[in-house]
């Protein structure tokens, strides 16, 4: 079973308020973006099929109460590894927090702009006038705004209304006329099980760089460690086995939390999510964070942003 603690409330506020949990040597306490999900699929399988246990390590999967924190709590000393995302790496740094990408788990970005595909929303264009729904402002805003701007608008030509986290509901119920933040792996599978099929618009399709979606941060301080090192070798190992194993690897995901996991809408988001995940995830393509840091730039997400070799790297 995964090595989750239960009260995962408790333990994300020790930290934050400056408690440190005791470490045996080789212990890796690594904070999830969020609660588990087909997203975290090579963790999981590594840590169900024994690999980071081959490679020394007894690893600690932490569900966060506040998904802004597990970055930051790493930042501060906190636990060694984070799951995060590239675009909010790039502000992090920008604001000088400590942390540095040394692995990739989602190779490829999942955000998106959706709309129910019987709706008015046939194109970009049609959203002139209508209400988008957003979740969190200033990123999300961005992307829009350029995605707009292919199509000869600006975000002054719509609506935004902030629908918390709930993106589905809004939509559906007649809310808002899209929504940005949308994961394709999750709210169209969602709406389609609901018998409301959406319809999906992708930021890299227009004119926003790619970007790798979920990575995993550490301290740049422990950039050293051998216990790092050896994580991202076995999330290679994890990753290799779901592609040569996708029946098996499903079967040790659904089975490691079945009560939580075992439903529809993650056998759903599984198939549309392993075909995305970092094939190589030590590798670490220099270009993109470039292309995208820029990007962050020209939208004035960011006024400037360190050397890139201190806050992605790959592991020798």
């Amino acid at each position: 079973m995964i090595r989750m603690f239960l009260s995962t409330l408790a333990l994300v506020a020790a930290l934050a308020l400056g408690g440190t949990p005791t470490l045996a040597k080789e212990r890796l306490t690594v904070l999830l973006d969020w609660f588990v999900n087909p997203d975290h699929g090579p963790l999981i399988v590594a840590q169900e099929k024994g690999m980071f246990e081959a490679a020394g390590l007894e690893v600690f999967l932490i569900e966060p109460a506040d998904p802004n924190l597990p970055p930051k709590l790493v930042a501060a000393g906190k636990a060694e590894l984070a799951i995060s995302y590239q675009p909010q790496l790039h502000m992090l740094a920008a604001e000088g927090l400590p942390l540095v990408r040394v692995a990739t788990l989602v190779a490829t970005p999942l955000n998106s702009l959706v709309a129910l595909r019987d709706g008015p929303v046939k194109r970009i264009a049609d959203l002139k006038g209508r209400k988008v729904g957003y979740s969190i402002g200033g990123f999300e805003d961005a992307l829009l705004g350029r995605m707009l701007e292919t199509h000869g608008l600006t975000l002054k030509d719509v609506e935004l209304v902030n629908v918390n986290f709930a993106l589905s509901p809004a939509l559906m119920s007649g809310q808002v006329d899209a929504v940005i933040g949308a994961f394709r792996n999750f709210e169209l599978n969602q709406l389609d099980i609901e018998k409301r099929p959406g319809r999906a618009f992708y930021p890299e399709e227009e004119g926003v760089p790619a970007y790798d979606e979920l990575i995993v941060v550490t301290n740049r301080k422990l950039l050293k460690s051998a216990a790092i090192a050896r994580f991202v070798s076995a999330l290679e190992a994890a990753t290799q086995y779901i592609v040569n194993h996708p029946d098996e690897a499903w079967e040790a995901f659904r089975t490691s939390a079945p009560k939580k996991l075992d439903n529809e809408l993650n056998r759903r988001a599984w198939r549309d999510t392993v075909t995305r995940f970092a094939l190589r995830p030590a590798a670490l393509d220099r270009g993109r964070y470039v292309r995208f840091g820029a990007f962050l730039k020209d939208r004035g997400l960011v006024k400037t942003l360190p050397d890139l070799k201190t806050y992605a790297v790959e592991l020798e």
